[in-house]
């Protein structure tokens, strides 16, 4: 009885000692679940901050390829532009150097064409042509040697025309057509102002004037041609002849003066005597 007591009591301690490994164990599995439970959490939050930290640096690093590969393509793009632009530029400078050559080929054809037609005008001796053609033939792209061959015949040619007028005119003064006379001296000065027959044509161009009773503009010639003429064999006569427009336009103590002054530069003159009379009866003009 009393072994049977005994197994049953090392039964029951038994028992309770299974069930407080049991519990134990459930408490341990507990844990253990918990620890799984966290751990999983833990893993599941380090792969989700993994798996984003992995996109964004996928991310980042696709949009750092797509900025370099936008930045080298923009480049690349301005470069091909540049490159564009400089040689659109090159061509347009090439086609217009072309058509600047182009044009001055036309050009120079043309004053070719016109030098030449304008030198058989000078072969031909028409000096009125040859003068008036001038103008236009010195605005073309001619050589220096072209130009100064042109400008000596024009030159030449107002020389001789203008001592044609000047001839021209000694006929009308000595015909007595002091109008036409006038003008054939002022166009012989116009055409040669420095040639050496000027200085004649200006004293044959006062007498005229004083002919046509213009004696006040003859006296604008005199006053300088006496003066200073390239020709000293006519200061005498321009002198005289000043001091009676002087005379005509009644600036008498002008008169005076200037016979006076022909007087003492010219003793030796043909006229000192006509001009001593001169003066004398201008002595009783006021």
């Amino acid at each position: 009885m009393d072994d049977i007591d005994e197994e049953l009591t090392e039964i029951k301690r038994e028992i309770v000692e299974s069930r407080g490994l049991v519990i134990k164990t459930n408490n341990l599995t507990s844990a253990l679940a918990a620890d799984l439970r966290t751990i999983t959490k833990r893993q599941q939050s380090f792969e989700r901050r993994a798996f984003f930290n992995s996109a964004f640096v996928f991310v980042l690093f696709v949009a750092v390829v797509i900025g370099a590969v936008y930045v080298a393509w923009n480049a690349r793009v301005d470069s091909m532009s540049r490159e564009t632009k400089e040689s659109k530029d090159k061509a347009d400078r090439a086609h217009q150097e072309v058509e600047g050559l182009k044009k001055e080929i036309a050009d120079r054809a043309a004053a070719e064409s016109a030098a030449s037609a304008y030198y058989e005008l000078i072969r031909a001796g028409r000096r009125r042509e040859v003068i008036d053609g001038y103008k236009k033939i010195r605005d073309l792209p001619l050589s220096r040697a072209e130009l100064s061959f042109f400008s000596d015949a024009v030159d030449k040619a107002k020389g001789d025309l203008s001592v044609e007028s000047y001839q021209a005119g000694l006929d009308h003064t000595r015909g007595g057509r002091w109008n036409e006379a006038t003008k054939a001296f002022e166009e012989a000065i116009a055409l040669s102002p420095t040639g050496s027959h000027t200085p004649s044509a200006e004293l044959e161009l006062a007498r005229a004037l004083r002919r046509l009773n213009r004696s006040k503009e003859a006296v604008a010639i005199l006053s300088r041609l006496s003066e200073s003429s390239p020709n000293p064999e006519i200061l005498d006569d321009a002198t005289f002849l000043l001091a009676e427009c002087l005379v005509d336009i009644q600036a008498y103590n002008d008169a005076r003066s200037t016979y006076r002054s022909f007087i003492r530069r010219f003793p030796d003159s043909l006229l000192v005597n006509d001009a001593k009379m001169a003066l004398e009866e201008l002595k009783l003009k006021k």
